[in-house]
């Protein structure tokens, strides 16, 4: 029995030391992993091409490059606690491109803008774990599940805010006027955002984009069956773009 408590005691003070050593690196790199897995689950269980493995894998690159800043200057320097910021800080500006890389831009329309928060926190978790600060990651991964999960839960439900779209309109005829279609947008009460034309002069079609704001819920046909009347439209495409 006193074995078995020596065995434990050991384990836990190893993992828990502020020196960088086989078993605390190995216990941090698979929390890391975890903790990562947790909120790529949940953007890819909306759609986003970032998921578990990704999430995983930046959790994990941003552990290890703590343990690296911790491990260096112990070893090779002589110094029990280091300068753990230096490489540090050079996660926190290489996380942006892959947050830049997760958003989408489409015809004035961005998307992928919680996903790339989503792997800057995911990245700050991975950067918690390698420190040792177990608690806190956990509870972070927690908390994010809750503003991911819950919250949109609670806003869909009680049609909280709103929900941005955005309508292609395909015309055969060259619109020099779109006055129109903001008529028939408030005479439906939607605000329209901003708005991206196309000519093709060739063809002899207009191509035209609006980016609008409704209601959470709100039942969007009766105002494209209004918006295909209004030329020759050849056809209509209704994206959701709703923050993912």
């Amino acid at each position: 029995m006193n074995d078995i408590s020596s065995i434990f005691t050991y384990v836990y003070d190893e993992v828990n030391s502020l020196n960088v050593n086989v078993l605390n690196t190995i216990f941090r790199l698979i929390l890391s992993m975890v903790l990562g897995m947790i909120v790529g689950a949940e953007r890819k269980r909306k759609g986003q091409i970032a998921g578990v493995r990704t999430f995983a894998l930046i959790s994990m690159g941003a552990c290890l490059a703590m343990l690296l800043s911790i491990f260096v200057p112990q070893e090779y320097l002589g110094l029990k606690n280091g300068d753990p910021g230096r490489i540090a800080a050079q996660v926190i500006t290489g996380i942006g491109f892959l947050g830049g890389g997760a958003m989408i831009q489409m015809r004035g329309s961005v998307r992928g803008l919680t996903t790339a928060a989503g792997i800057w926190v995911t990245a700050i978790i991975g950067m918690a774990v390698g420190v040792g600060m177990y608690i806190c990651s956990i509870i972070t991964t927690l908390l994010c599940l809750v503003v991911l999960v819950a919250f949109e839960w609670y806003e869909k439900r009680n049609k909280v805010g709103q929900e941005s779209k955005v309508i292609n309109i395909v015309v055969n005829d060259i619109i020099s006027d779109i006055d129109i279609y903001k008529d028939i947008f408030n005479c439906f009460g939607v605000h329209l955002s901003t708005f991206h034309i196309q000519y093709n002069y060739e063809k002899d079609r207009t191509d035209i984009s609006f980016v609008i704001l409704t209601p959470i819920s709100y039942d969007i046909l009766p105002l494209i069956n209004n918006l295909k009347d209004i030329a020759r439209t050849q056809s209509i495409t209704l994206t959701n773009q709703i923050e993912i």
